[in-house]
């Protein structure tokens, strides 16, 4: 197992309990989330920067 410290760009949600589903969303995409904060909001263009820890298992050798 493997952890990465990576970003992702999230499309502002309408609710909070969105937003945040859509964050877990992406980040399930990249590994499995140790933690995540926003990080930053463009309002203009209604984005968040996500920055996270993700786990990634271990690609088996063959």
């Amino acid at each position: 197992m493997t952890t990465h410290f990576i970003t992702a760009e999230i499309d502002l949600q309408e609710s909070p309990m969105q937003m945040q589903q859509a964050i877990e969303a992406e980040l399930q995409k990249r590994g499995e989330p140790l933690r995540w904060a926003v990080t930053s909001v463009d309002t203009a263009s209604q984005t968040a920067q996500v920055e996270a820890v993700v786990t990634v298992a271990a690609e088996a050798k063959p």
